[in-house]
């Protein structure tokens, strides 16, 4: 086999090496650009768990990898004057430079061949005999651009500025630095890669980059300026370039990998940002996965084929998480008001993978005092906590006006597609009154509808008659009566999603028969044959209007404790806030304000008839998933308008306006858009989707992502799931009715037990790092 690798990164090199191990009779070249000894950058970070796959596949390079690199277990967080390190962490940095040097004498004592200083003008006649051509030509690639129309890469160019640069400052931690300057904050993300050299990667927002002047510097001057930002850290230290340019991060992502006998590899296949530190891992890693295919496969093409399907799943879950950690830097100023405690633990958490239990089996003690902190601002809004031995996040109480929820966990409001005209059933009892025990601190109702042509299928509960009001009243009063849960009563009208069959007979698919006029701020329909619904007129407004204040009057009598306004998921008060669904030409369209107005209108209206002393919500969708439409820039106007109208709490949702969305799932993919809008609006948020655990309910809550957390699925199979998170967690003040009691304290007992095994075999179970080990002589000789 002739193969050509045209880059000498780690991935065309390791790629070299595993190859020529397996097949020692393949002629493979490596074309490179530079001369041998050139390199760009300063040093490269591994994990542990990446070091260990490195071991399995080829021991000697791994040797002389872990004989060079630089080891540390902290994560350090500077902030505001302090410092926070989070153990357990199993990283090593090495030269990039060094790390290249070994690999090239590996590939050449295994008879690798190598033509520096090549520039490929012609592949098709340079390689017309190969049979394999790796294109590892890195973040520029040229493969990739000559047949960008096969590629069809995509290049996200991120807002940040960043430059990588280097320092004689010895580190012991992989350390994160946040400055604020006169121009606005600086990042420093840093750590050690061999003795007297550490990687300094400098990073700030494109406005406090232009304010700093660093868009008129040299290299030199920049680095002066990063040295008089960092000067008390660096204490005295110089900085180091090494064509250490300020530009964006290109997050990179091809439609195809693999063209004819040509496959990318590395950087120009996909990119990860530097705040993860996977680039270099990723590349080896591609390397890997092209050798396993090619060892498996009885033809290249077939093994392409392999390569590309079987590897692509794990590259996009981690380009996926780099996207979200990189986020988090570029929004930053968003969390500079934090405690420092809580900064960091965000900081820890910012990309899911580390989750409030990880950390507290880790770093109990940082934990802790991410508790205490969390308890303490708790209590500055009144209430009475324990500060000194607090609970879990999930289990602190919250206050919005004079309603307490007794812990943060809630039922998600959904749809059950099973009243009689309107009616609440037998089957909502039990839905709602099962959960109530279960240990939710709050119930949301599903969407009630304010008229018979307000709902959205013929299942739909509603609360515009007597008897309905009736059968409300009997669940609250039951909840009440059984239970420390508090309910809340979610009023909606569905517009142009409404007359349409129950969701397991064709969600949002239009009734055969039996339908009703639909109406929504203009008269376009969901799906090419649904019904067109009406524009609304004045008179059509004034009658919604009135209807959603009757029955917001009916909530109160059947007893509700808080009240939300449904402006979501493409019904009808959704219909006009998004300019894909509002295209009016009068007061109620154009401008967000003007989109705003009806939405508003009928709030206000509710909120007058609505006790003062009882909280309203309002359910908003943050972004349409789709061209054109809200942004969750727009959700921040659109959340601070209604706070200022009187709303206390905000229920961010996403998507659903349009059938073309193209929503972007994962876990907890809609608590982001609760971020900044909690965090930039400053008003509460419930955050909801994709949300499973406790741990995730307690890493966003800690982490300041949103106030309350709402599960729907879960709470579906396991009414209990609240109940049995507290007993997990030692909450104080778990309450079931007398004839459940027993279970209750049987849960209580079994799950301090359970919780301590459980502790103690994930201990016993997880690796010493490279870290531990080296601190520990004796089990490292072992």
């Amino acid at each position: 086999m002739k193969i050509a690798v045209v880059g000498g990164g780690p991935a065309g090199l390791y790629l070299t090496i595993l190859v020529k191990k397996a097949r020692p009779a393949a002629d493979i070249t490596v074309y490179e650009r530079n001369r041998a000894d050139d390199t760009f950058g300063f040093g490269v970070v591994f994990s542990d768990a990446t070091l260990d796959t490195f071991e399995r596949y080829d021991p000697e390079s791994y040797a002389e990898i872990v004989r060079r690199f630089a080891y540390w277990d902290d994560i350090a967080i500077h902030f505001r004057g302090s410092v926070h390190r989070v153990g357990g962490n199993g990283f090593c940095g090495c030269s990039r430079g060094a790390l290249l040097t070994l690999l090239q004498d590996r590939a050449r004592a295994l008879g690798v061949r190598f033509a520096f200083e090549t520039e490929i003008e012609d592949d098709e006649a340079r390689f017309a005999d190969c049979d394999l051509v790796v294109a590892a030509d890195g973040i520029n690639s040229r493969f990739r651009q000559r047949y960008i129309e096969h590629f069809q890469p995509e290049t996200d160019l991120r807002p940040n500025r960043f430059a990588w640069m280097g320092s004689t400052r010895p580190l012991d931690a992989f350390t994160f630095l946040f400055e604020e300057t006169e121009w606005g904050p600086f990042i420093a993300h840093a750590y050690q890669y061999e003795p007297g050299r550490s990687t300094w990667i400098f990073e700030t927002d494109p406005e406090t980059f232009r304010r700093a002047g660093l868009d008129r510097m040299g290299e030199a001057d920049s680095a002066r300026l990063m040295e008089r930002i960092f000067a008390n850290f660096l204490e005295g230290h110089p900085i180091l370039t090494n064509r250490s340019v300020w530009r964006s991060f290109p997050m990179i992502r091809n439609k195809r990998w693999v063209r004819d006998n040509i496959v990318l590899v590395g950087d120009a296949k996909a990119t990860a940002h530097f705040s993860i530190g996977s680039g270099t891992k990723l590349a080896m890693e591609d390397a890997i996965a092209l050798h396993e295919a090619l060892a498996r496969e009885p033809s290249v093409a077939a093994a392409l084929q392999r390569y590309e399907t079987g590897r692509r799943e794990e590259v996009e879950k981690i380009q996926h998480a780099a996207d979200v950690s990189l986020v988090w830097f570029e929004h930053v100023d968003r969390f500079w008001h934090f405690d420092p405690v809580q900064f960091a633990f965000g900081v820890m958490t910012r990309a899911k993978a580390i989750t409030y239990d990880n950390l507290r089996l880790r770093a109990p003690d940082f934990v802790d005092e991410v508790d205490r902190h969390f308890a303490e601002s708790v209590r500055a809004t009144g209430l009475d906590v324990d500060v000194e031995r607090p609970t879990v996040p999930m289990f602190q109480p919250l206050k919005l006006r004079e309603m307490v929820v007794s812990n943060r966990a809630v039922v998600s409001p959904m749809c059950m597609y099973s009243a009689k005209d309107g009616v609440p059933t037998d089957w909502h009892l039990v839905h709602y009154g099962s959960r109530a025990i279960g240990g939710a601190g709050l119930l949301f109702t599903e969407m009630t509808c304010v008229g018979p042509d307000a709902r959205i299928t013929p299942g739909c509960t509603g609360l515009w008659t007597d008897e309905q009001e009736a059968a409300w009243r009997r669940i609250v009063d039951f909840v009440h009566a059984n239970s420390t849960a508090k309910i809340c009563l979610q009023l909606g009208h569905a517009g142009r999603k409404g007359a349409t069959q129950l969701m397991w007979d064709g969600m949002d698919r239009p009734l055969a028969s039996g339908g009703w006029e639909v109406m929504a701020a203009s008269p376009l329909p969901y799906f090419p044959d649904s019904q067109v619904p009406r524009e609304m007129s004045r008179a059509d407004m004034d009658r919604v209007r009135d209807e959603f204040v009757a029955a917001i009057r009916r909530g109160e009598r059947a007893g509700f404790d808080m009240a939300e306004l449904h402006c979501a998921h493409g019904y009808l008060l959704a219909s006009f806030l998004s300019p894909l669904t509002n295209r009016r030409t009068d007061e109620y369209g154009g401008t967000t304000e003007n989109r705003l107005r009806f939405p508003l209108e009928v709030f206000r209206a509710m909120r007058e008839a609505w006790p003062r002393e009882k909280p309203m919500s309002v359910r908003l969708s943050a972004t349409d998933w789709a061209e054109g439409g809200l942004t969750p820039d727009d959700a921040v106007v659109i959340a601070r308008a209604f706070a200022e109208a009187g709303v206390d709490l905000v229920d961010v949702s996403t998507g659903q306006t349009v059938r073309e969305a193209r929503p972007v799932y994962g876990r907890m993919f809609q608590t982001p858009f609760s971020d900044q809008i909690r965090n930039e609006a400053k008003v509460a948020t419930m955050c909801v989707g994709n949300i499973t655990s406790a741990d995730q309910i307690n890493t966003i809550l800690a982490a300041g992502r949103a106030d309350l957390v709402a599960l729907g699925r879960p709470h579906l199979v396991d009414p209990s799931f609240t109940l049995r998170a507290g007993a997990w967690y030692g909450a104080p003040g778990l309450t079931a009715p007398q004839p459940y009691a027993p279970g209750l304290d049987q849960i209580l007992r079994n799950s301090v037990r359970d919780r301590a095994d459980m502790d103690d075999l994930r201990r016993r179970g997880r690796p010493k790092t490279r870290a531990e080990l080296k601190a520990m002589p004796r089990l490292a000789a072992e």
